[in-house]
């Protein structure tokens, strides 16, 4: 399997009559992508604004985050089972609006979404302070059931980011720069370089039900076993977020698309290892389920011949139990393990990190801690509703002070604690 990623560069989004990208602005049609997501009828309105790098404007509450993508050649669209067909992707070429992102908010579901400052000291803690944001405020009908209501919006963000992308491709565009990516078939993959080490990239999937679900291939993952996907698979949409979590470590659709495990080991793969590939993996709420898929993902990485895993999360608390169960069977089986997660350490940083522990866990890389405090200022632009801190997870009503700023934990602000490792946050051992 062969990827190609066609990136054009935008430093700046501008709307317009038509659609197209000159000089590094993006020009989008309001109208057009507001009638576009319409068809839904579940959606009472929509409407879309901007946001930039710098402006003193805060996005609240945050559903998602998608990068606009769409295929160029391929058997299939990006987002498959959701957009596209449900067939492979992760071959052909596809269009990269690089440096753009459409951002979902608006009447969520009340728990547990997060917030985007575009500047100020909760900026420097979310990759989404840096990308020019196309910002969907989104209105559902009034007594839509809550999962009809979470579905709504999670694909009001996937819908708008790939028709924004197509109209492009219509409009004629220029690469800025293009990166493959190419993955081997397994039979060839086992045979090459026998002296690197084989490495095996387990990823934890949120999928603790009551709208914390993820979707692989437009499946919710709980209702998957574990099975091996190339990465280039997951660089192209075959995993989406639709998750309703605390916001820091939530990773976002932008997210799986911009995996910097698989960035690396990628750019390591030949080198100092043999990157054999992904194990999408649940986290179940039941021992059962957590004992069956650890039991799958371990058995899986030694049939590969896998000397080491690295295992990431989504989430913590209940989760922890999957990731020590991941490490427990994996380093059973001979396979040296590194867990890249965060801290759930209290608003001190003193309590147990994890809550759950093993001994076996002896590489552990931390994101930071979700409880840390952080105060921002109040910003001159809110879009969406900035009393929904009542509800999200690390605020409460008392978080929003008269004017307008706002103390809050770290773990309201989304992507702040990424257990990808996307994030600008980390812990010193003591």
């Amino acid at each position: 399997m062969k990827l190609e990623l066609h990136k054009v560069k935008i430093d700046k989004i501008a709307f317009g009559e038509e659609f197209s990208v000159k000089g590094g602005v993006l020009t989008i049609n309001k109208k057009a992508i507001i009638d576009h997501l319409m068809d839904d009828d579940r959606l009472a309105s929509v409407d879309v604004e901007l946001a930039h790098p710098g402006e003193k404007t805060r996005i609240m509450p945050v559903k998602d985050v998608v990068e606009p993508r769409c295929k160029i050649e391929g058997t299939n669209e990006v987002f498959p089972g959701m957009i596209g067909d449900v067939d492979t992707v992760g071959e052909g070429s596809t269009l990269v609006l690089d440096g753009a992102a459409v951002v979902t908010t608006g009447r969520l579901i009340a728990p547990q979404e997060g917030i985007v400052d575009m500047s100020g000291p909760g900026a420097e803690f979310t990759p989404f302070s840096k990308t020019k944001n196309i910002v969907l405020v989104l209105n559902p009908v009034e007594g839509l059931e809550n999962h009809n209501r979470e579905t709504s919006c999670r694909m009001a963000g996937l819908k708008a980011a790939v028709f924004i992308a197509q109209q492009i491709k219509k409009a004629g565009f220029t690469a800025d720069k293009v990166e493959s990516y190419e993955a081997p078939c397994y039979k060839d993959a086992l045979a090459a370089y026998p002296e690197l080490p084989k490495v095996v990239y387990i990823y934890m999937l949120q999928t603790q039900g009551l709208l914390h679900d993820t979707y692989v291939y437009g499946v919710d993952a709980k209702k998957i076993i574990p099975s091996v996907i190339n990465a280039t698979e997951v660089m192209d949409g075959a995993i989406c977020s639709g998750n309703c979590v605390s916001a820091c470590d939530k990773t976002t659709t932008w997210h799986h698309l911009h995996d910097p495990v698989v960035s690396e080991l990628y750019a390591q793969h030949g080198k100092t290892v043999n990157f054999l590939g992904m194990i999408p993996t649940q986290e179940s709420v039941v021992l059962a389920g957590k004992e069956r898929a650890s039991s799958f993902n371990a058995r899986l990485c030694r049939e590969l011949g896998a000397k080491g895993v690295i295992i990431t999360e989504e989430g913590y608390g209940n989760p922890d139990s999957d990731l020590c169960l991941n490490v427990n069977k994996c380093e059973a089986l001979g396979m040296s393990t590194v867990v890249i997660a965060d801290e759930a350490s209290g608003t001190d940083g003193a309590s147990q990190g994890l809550a759950d522990a093993t001994p076996q866990m002896t590489a552990f890389v931390s994101c930071g801690n979700v409880n840390e405090m952080l105060e921002v200022p109040a910003m001159k632009k809110v879009i969406g509703f900035i009393e929904s801190i009542a509800h999200v997870s690390g605020g409460a009503a008392e978080s929003l002070r008269p004017d307008g700023s706002m103390y809050v934990e770290l773990q309201s602000i989304i992507g702040s604690t990424c257990e990808t490792g996307f994030n600008r946050s980390g812990s010193l051992w003591v």
